[in-house]
């Protein structure tokens, strides 16, 4: 398929009200007000595009960047062009579908250790969400290696930049639903940086309390388990 005839139907498929909504969370430049559900259905429809992908991501249409982290191949990636593409992101719809894609790729921990200790926010903030993907979906990393950020976002959360600040106690919640021990231990560090502000701007977003995210996120799961148990058992 051809990108310009892609970017054509995604701004036939744009609204007025949706880029009021993109633009309060911080999106700028070209911007078709596309929703997740139809670029989830164009998703489908292209399936895996490599290259389709990364003419939408040069064309700097909002839209059409979105669409290219859903479409990339992620043995595809390459180190220079997920450095490339993280230059381009200055929004959190952007930095959120971004990180999805790099957390598909084999760089996730590499570039996650490198990202996080960026001085830009938007960079840094990558790197933290790729943190809190790895704790949900990389169950080998082992407990050191998690403690030993949650031992830098106690430290440090309070003094970095505003988005870098929220995805760090999104991270922390991540964590600790890893296991048993980390939840004690991010428990503990949630107890002592106590709350975290972040600005959303315009947004309705709020900042989760790490505590009571992970105690009700636990609790969930818990009686998720009991029930399943107890179906099974009939």
């Amino acid at each position: 398929m051809d990108h310009l005839v892609l970017l054509s139907e995604l701004k036939s498929l744009g609204t007025e009200q949706n880029q009021k909504i993109y633009k309060r969370h911080g999106v700028k430049g070209e911007l078709y007000g596309v929703s997740f559900a139809n670029l989830e259905k164009l998703k489908k429809k292209i399936k895996c595009d490599h290259q389709l992908a990364q003419e939408l991501w040069d064309s700097k249409n909002h839209d059409g960047q979105i669409l290219a982290t859903m479409i990339a191949d992620p043995l595809k990636a390459t180190d220079s062009l997920l450095e490339k593409w993280l230059s381009d992101v200055d929004n959190n719809p952007l930095a959120d579908a971004f990180s999805v894609y790099v957390s598909k790729t084999s760089f996730i921990k590499e570039k996650m250790e490198k990202w996080i200790k960026s001085e830009n926010e938007w960079i840094s903030r990558v790197g933290w969400a790729l943190l809190a993907l790895l704790a949900n979906s990389d169950q080998k990393l082992g407990d050191k290696f998690f403690e030993t950020y949650l031992k830098i976002i106690e430290r440090d959360i309070h003094t970095q930049k505003n988005f870098t600040k929220g995805m760090m106690n999104r991270a922390l919640i991540a964590i600790g639903l890893v296991n048993k021990t980390l939840e004690e231990k991010a428990l503990a560090i949630a107890a002592k940086i106590g709350k975290v502000d972040v600005d959303h701007g315009e947004t309705n977003c709020k900042t989760p309390d790490a505590i009571e995210y992970i105690k009700k996120t636990v609790a969930y799961r818990e009686q998720k388990a009991s029930k399943t148990k107890v179906s099974k058992a009939k």
